[in-house]
């Protein structure tokens, strides 16, 4: 089966918007000492930009569970030494996913040469699950749906099991099931953002709904409009029964706006079920409406989902070097970045504001459109430069 149009469209849209948090994590004023999420402190711009966000995290993943039955069923149930070795592709291509983002990615982060912080993001829980997968490609896909969905839906309860008091049990239960962080020395702190279960359900429904996008474009687009009004009319039952699938009940507040802010602060860290529905949702809708479009804007965004790794390395250097001149720009030296455990090398006076944020992420997604561009066509002339499937 070719590569698909629509998958690489709304691929390319959320890694657009995802480049806002990034610039955002960086530049914004606030950013170093301000939850946008905490309703107390924030502001409904402010939360309304993290929250478009929460988009692009399931959205990848999902897309690239899509991704691996697609390019593993191309000619039909795979058999024999085609199945391994398409088992053994996907080996190496989340072993490489996995030092990519020990390396290059978080070196962007922290810009620190002693590796004193890791961070394990959406790179990592992706090359995990392509490793996962790597065998599971053997079972029946409805078995994999199922597998997923039961992950999706149950994993909420685990939220219940207190937390361990052995450090080694811990740090397990943390990169299995629950975010959390771990200053393992005066000298490296590990924070496990992304944990590996809830994530890979996520991956595993991707991979179940592939037969999806064999199906003729109309009867495609219909099944997505209802996966996608099915997951929102759950996340809104299950929402206002305020009773499961999110460790964050919402209540009423201060006023009707933020209110409804607190009805849609979901938990990404872990992901929740409620968290799941929602953006899983509005993405079926966005795979609706993208679905055989082919236009000015539909082409541009396919640039970036072409070549989504490479896109994703380039935005992180981008939004740093942009940090950094920011940085100048305001009298800082270099020699005044906070380099250390956890430290994005930010001074905690300097950032700019959300609008200014806005203005940079235009700059940083412009900027990477050549990039990719050119990137996308060496890839497609170059089929025998084998670390380009990697990257």
């Amino acid at each position: 089966m070719k590569r698909l149009a629509t998958i690489d469209t709304v691929r390319g849209l959320v890694m657009v918007i995802m480049a806002l948090d990034h610039v955002r994590d960086l530049l914004h004023t606030p950013a170093l000492t301000q939850d946008p999420t905490n309703l107390a402190t924030t502001t409904p711009m402010l939360f309304l930009t993290r929250l478009i966000t929460h988009l692009c995290a399931p959205t990848f993943v999902f897309l690239a569970g899509t991704s691996v039955y697609l390019s593993t069923r191309r000619e039909g149930e795979p058999q024999g030494e085609a199945l391994a070795a398409r088992s053994r592709f996907l080996l190496k291509r989340g072993l490489v996913l996995i030092l990519l983002e020990v390396t290059l990615i978080n070196f962007a982060f922290w810009t620190d040469i002693q590796f004193r912080s890791m961070m394990l993001q959406v790179i990592f829980v992706i090359g995990v699950g392509l490793v996962l997968l790597s065998w599971l490609i053997r079972f029946q896909v409805r078995a994999l749906l199922i597998a997923g969905l039961a992950i999706i839906f149950l994993h909420d309860l685990l939220l219940l099991v207190p937390t361990f008091t052995n450090p080694a049990a811990r740090l397990g239960w943390s990169i299995l099931f629950r975010t959390d962080f771990f200053p393992m020395s005066p000298s490296f702190s590990l924070l496990v953002a992304y944990s590996i279960v809830p994530w890979f359900g996520i991956m595993l429904v991707g991979y179940g709904c592939g037969p999806l996008f064999a199906k003729p474009l109309a009867d495609r687009r219909a099944q997505l409009v209802k996966l996608g009004l099915g997951s929102l009319l759950l996340f809104m039952a299950l929402r206002f029964l305020n009773v499961y699938g999110d460790a964050a009940p919402w209540s009423v507040q201060k006023s009707p706006a933020f209110t409804v802010l607190s009805f849609l602060n979901v938990s990404k860290y872990p992901p929740s079920l409620l968290y799941a529905a929602l953006t899983l949702g509005v993405m079926f809708l966005l795979l609706a409406v993208a679905d055989g479009v082919d236009n000015w804007l539909t082409r541009r965004l396919r640039v970036y989902g072409n070549v989504p790794m490479f896109y994703y390395i380039c935005h992180w250097y981008l939004a740093k070097a942009a940090m950094i001149v920011m940085l100048l720009v305001q009298g800082f030296s270099l020699g005044e970045m906070p380099l250390g455990t956890m430290s994005f090398g930010r001074p905690a006076s300097a950032g700019v504001s959300l609008p200014v944020v806005y203005a940079v992420w235009l700059v940083v997604v412009i900027v990477l459109y050549p990039l990719c561009t050119w990137y996308g066509r060496y890839k497609a002339d170059h089929p025998e430069v084998a670390w380009t499937r990697y990257v």
